[in-house]
């Protein structure tokens, strides 16, 4: 199992892990609400009988100071007592500022609760007269019911920030990773590019064949741009408009001298010249290491098509293949450093540039599609 594939299991299971948690939070609180209310009932129940017996005219006085002691004990559960016709004789446990200041709150609140008939106790007097005792939830009661979402919004900000913290944090580590290689890489290629020019100079002078020093000066240049990609990616690279097809037309001739003739490269440019912005020796590095990848895929024989399209606010560049194609579990996971199908590959060459493309060129790239066994066909997003 690859190093992504046991992370992205890492994640699934710590989802898991948490899913559960909040799952076990939410029912467990659940069942303690209900317990709550059944003894908000039993207790509602206690006095509405208590209420009962001192409307009736033969209470004891031994019985009085019992029954005043049980009403008054209710001192959380919001009451309303109301006669048959709807005329409300008494009430307990609202907010006193409020029936005060607002005459029509009492009457709000108890059409409220008469449209909840499981709260309502009845009644019954002498001769025949019915009272009603409504009745809801504490407020208490009621905080604890919303507890858990509570607690579990803010454990998920606190793990949202957390991570994005982390993440932040991680990816300034990256990118100073990436800057120190990368000056450290071009000042190693630069050293021996040098000592290779000057015994370029040496060997004309001992008039050594023209053929042999043409071949090392193009591969001394191949060592200059090289050098000079790692130097952009090490500082602030500069972008100015450049003329597209040039850029991807300078990687197709240096691929097609390296290719075999099995593997062809077409394009698809639009008739019109398309200008934007780019560094340009580092974007023929990404448009190299995509179809070097495409080759790679390929194997001994296929094509890659190399596509232009536009619209007035992107610009697509589509590199098709006839490869072996990428799974869908995948298409995020080989932008990844490190990440490579082949027993040497180094996996940086597509992270290289994913950083080239969002960062420096404040693009996208990415899998547009891809069928195994057919091809791939992988995009570049660029403003124009």
């Amino acid at each position: 199992m690859s190093f992504y594939n046991r992370k992205k299991y890492w994640k699934y299971a710590l989802m898991a892990c948490a899913l559960l948690i909040g799952a076990f939070t939410v029912v467990y609180t659940s069942r303690l609400v209900e317990e709550l209310k059944a003894e908000e009932r039993k207790k509602i129940r206690l006095w509405a009988e208590a209420t009962k017996k001192l409307v009736e005219a033969d209470i004891s006085y031994e019985n009085l100071d019992f029954l005043l002691q049980v009403v008054q004990n209710n001192s959380n559960i919001p009451v309303i007592l109301a006669d048959e016709t709807g005329n409300i004789i008494s009430y307990r446990n609202f907010d006193s500022s409020r029936v005060q200041n607002d005459s029509l709150y009492l009457r709000r609140q108890f059409e409220m609760m008469k449209k909840n008939r499981s709260q309502v106790i009845e009644i019954s007097l002498s001769g025949q007269r019915k009272n009603y005792i409504y009745y809801k939830d504490s407020l208490l009661l009621t905080r604890i019911n919303y507890y858990p979402f509570i607690q579990l919004a803010i454990v998920i900000i606190f793990m949202l920030i957390a991570y994005m913290a982390f993440s932040a944090a991680r990816k300034a580590e990256q990118n100073s990773v990436w800057v120190g290689l990368s000056k450290e890489t071009a000042h190693q290629l630069g050293t021996p590019t040098s000592s290779l020019m000057a015994w370029i100079e040496i060997m004309k002078e001992k008039n050594f064949p023209h053929d042999i020093i043409s071949e090392i000066e193009k591969d001394i240049r191949r060592l200059e741009i090289i050098t000079s990609r790692f130097s952009s990616i090490g500082a602030r690279p500069v972008v100015k408009d450049t003329k597209i097809k040039d850029v991807i037309n300078n990687v197709i001739e240096y691929l097609k001298l390296k290719i075999p003739s099995t593997i062809t490269i077409e394009t698809d440019f639009p008739v019109t010249d398309v200008y934007i912005p780019l560094n340009a020796p580092l974007f023929e590095w990404v448009i190299e290491n995509v179809c070097k990848n495409a080759i790679d895929a390929i194997g001994d024989e296929g094509k890659i098509t190399i596509t232009i399209t536009s619209t007035l606010r992107k610009l697509f560049i589509d590199i098709a293949d006839t490869g072996k194609g990428i799974p869908r579990s995948d298409f995020k996971t080989i932008f990844k450093p490190g990440y490579t199908t082949k027993p040497r590959g180094w996996g940086l060459g597509l992270s290289l540039a994913k950083r080239i493309v969002e960062e420096y060129h404040k693009g996208k790239i990415y899998v547009l599609s891809s069928t195994p066994g057919k091809g791939t066909v992988m995009r570049i997003e660029l403003k124009p």
